[in-house]
């Protein structure tokens, strides 16, 4: 089966991980929360995104407001496909935004929307990168798409 790490900065963010984490199964992907915070433990951030793919993971989601670091340091430390969601802290959430679109050359992160609507396109991105692989997952997105007209 599929495996994503979905990884949040605080507890505080928890709702919009819970609402990534329901998309994931929509579509039979396992996700896993983890919290742990790029400015409070980075080393644990570090040993979480580098061993991802060691431990089965495919793609990382990371969720951060504030100076959203989170996505950042996760694509430093993995080469996964790393999809940043920004949450609405300062500034209505363009403040993470701007920090999850603001990589450097070589240092890819996926930016979706603000909030809610950002993780479940976090989800839904992630299925289309691992529909590449994985069939059963290429059909559900086939069946979330007719789902929506």
């Amino acid at each position: 089966m599929a495996k994503v790490m979905i990884i949040i900065g605080s507890k505080s963010d928890m709702e919009y991980a819970e609402k990534c984490h329901a998309q994931l199964k929509e579509f039979g992907i396992e996700g896993n929360i983890e919290v742990c915070s790029a400015h409070r433990d980075p080393e644990r951030t570090a040993r979480l995104t580098g061993d991802a793919e060691s431990n089965g993971y495919e793609v990382i989601i990371a969720m951060a407001g504030l100076s959203a670091a989170l996505p950042g340091m996760s694509a430093a430390h993995s080469n996964l496909p790393v999809i940043g969601v920004p949450i609405p802290a300062a500034l209505n959430g363009m403040d993470s935004l701007l920090a999850t679109v603001q990589m450097p050359p070589g240092i890819p992160v996926a930016a979706v929307a603000i909030g809610s609507p950002g993780a479940k396109n976090a989800a839904v991105l992630a299925a289309r990168i691992l529909a590449l692989k994985h069939s059963p997952i290429k059909e559900a997105l086939k069946k979330h798409r007719e789902s929506l007209k």
